[in-house]
């Protein structure tokens, strides 16, 4: 039986089906009842078998596999140069790390028989909901910006997903796309709805809302990277991991899922989580007072990263939590410093689209600022292919 929906704000139950609200009456995103930790101490990778990929965690997750292409368990490489090592996060089905929501988030989808579902996203994220859809025999729609790379269009429409095309910002996409999820009767979208406990944002329009930056199945997708870096890593956790935050979907994954393993007791310890933001888009840097890098300029609106071009994260609590949790951090970076270290990943063989080299960017910055040591043992995701920017 598919978990119900809790808000961890107010703690409104809902029912699990594929009517439940996209988030809480009181605008507060929701969470699983069923908080699932696995028993008995782990294998060594050695003795692992990943062949089932990331559900090899199905332990931890709310949710039974019913869509997969056996993704997950990407490798992770040493990067002498950076002084890192990097999760190869570019070599999923689809190009990006957002199959790790999209697998989860379908299989949920299967469970609580959807027949279509809506979401709406830069390109990588559409890309890994219309692929899994597919896979699944699920009607999807995609919202996507007009400008959006042609590459991932291609991606949605090979799909047999449709893709819904809008002119202006990355929230008018998201905007236009929660209209059609609630239908005319929908609420709690808009400011006359705020306050109002029974204007609740439920899923009676076109289709069920797969959102990668507001449904919880995606979260449980997404948090098994931290999964498979405490695996392969002997079940220890490095000192800290830099990731890229838009949403924030990598790094709020990455923070439950060490919670996770914590909690479990099958780590002691949580690595710093550092994020990188790219000036212009840059709300949470912006609230630490690093809104902008020693060079950069705050006033930037146009990113060459345009897979974090997001100016108000659904989840911005919880980015704040897992920061100060951790004792982590987030800096803003500008076009320059981000495409200079694109050009150095490619040069050391890491073909990778733009918004990946924003976590490599900023972990030069923070070992400039003695945030990270020389000898701090860190992990950086790089989160999309390269293939993903023709």
């Amino acid at each position: 039986m598919a978990a119900d929906l809790i808000c961890p704000d107010c703690a409104t139950v809902y029912e699990a089906g594929p009517d439940e609200p996209w988030r809480c009456a009181c605008g507060h995103a929701l969470e699983f009842t069923d908080r699932p930790h696995p028993q008995g101490n782990p294998l060594p990778l050695s003795q692992l078998d990943t062949s089932q990929g990331l559900w090899t965690f199905f332990e931890f997750l709310p949710i039974e596999q019913h869509v997969t292409f056996y993704e997950g368990f990407t490798p992770i490489v040493e990067a002498p140069e950076w002084d890192a090592e990097f999760k190869l996060e570019y070599v999923f089905p689809t190009g990006s790390f957002k199959d790790r929501g999209a697998t989860t988030t379908l299989s949920r989808a299967v469970e609580l028989g959807v027949e279509k579902v809506l979401e709406d996203s830069s390109g990588n994220a559409g890309a890994a909901i219309a692929t899994y859809a597919a896979r699944a025999g699920i009607d999807a729609d995609i919202y996507v910006p007009a400008d959006v790379k042609q590459s991932k269009l291609m991606t949605i429409q090979r799909a047999d997903a449709r893709p819904v095309r809008i002119e202006g910002s990355r929230q008018d996409v998201t905007d236009a796309c929660i209209e059609a999820v609630e239908g005319e009767n929908g609420g709690g979208t808009g400011s006359e709805n705020e306050g109002n406990a029974t204007a609740e944002p439920n899923q009676t329009g076109e289709g069920w809302y797969a959102s990668h930056a507001w449904n919880p199945a995606f979260y449980a997708g997404t948090m098994t990277f931290a999964f498979e870096v405490a695996a392969q890593r002997d079940w220890t956790v490095p000192d800290a991991v830099v990731l890229p935050v838009g949403h924030g979907t990598l790094f709020l994954g990455a923070y439950r899922g060490f919670s996770l393993l914590n909690e479990a007791g099958i780590v002691d310890e949580m690595p710093r989580l550092l994020g990188a933001q790219s000036a212009g888009y840059a709300p949470i840097a912006d609230a630490l007072g690093a809104a902008a890098d020693e060079e950069g300029d705050e006033t930037e609106t146009e990113t060459i990263a345009d897979g974090i071009q997001i100016a108000d994260p659904a989840r911005r609590d919880e980015i704040f939590e897992a920061v100060e949790t951790t004792d982590g951090d987030v800096i803003a970076l500008e076009s320059d410093s981000i495409e200079t270290a694109l050009d150095r990943l490619h040069r050391g063989g890491f073909y990778v689209e733009p918004t990946s080299a924003a976590a490599p960017a900023a972990l030069l910055q923070y070992r400039e600022a003695g945030v990270v040591d020389s000898d701090d043992d860190v992990v950086v995701p790089l989160t999309g292919s390269g293939l993903k920017t023709l």
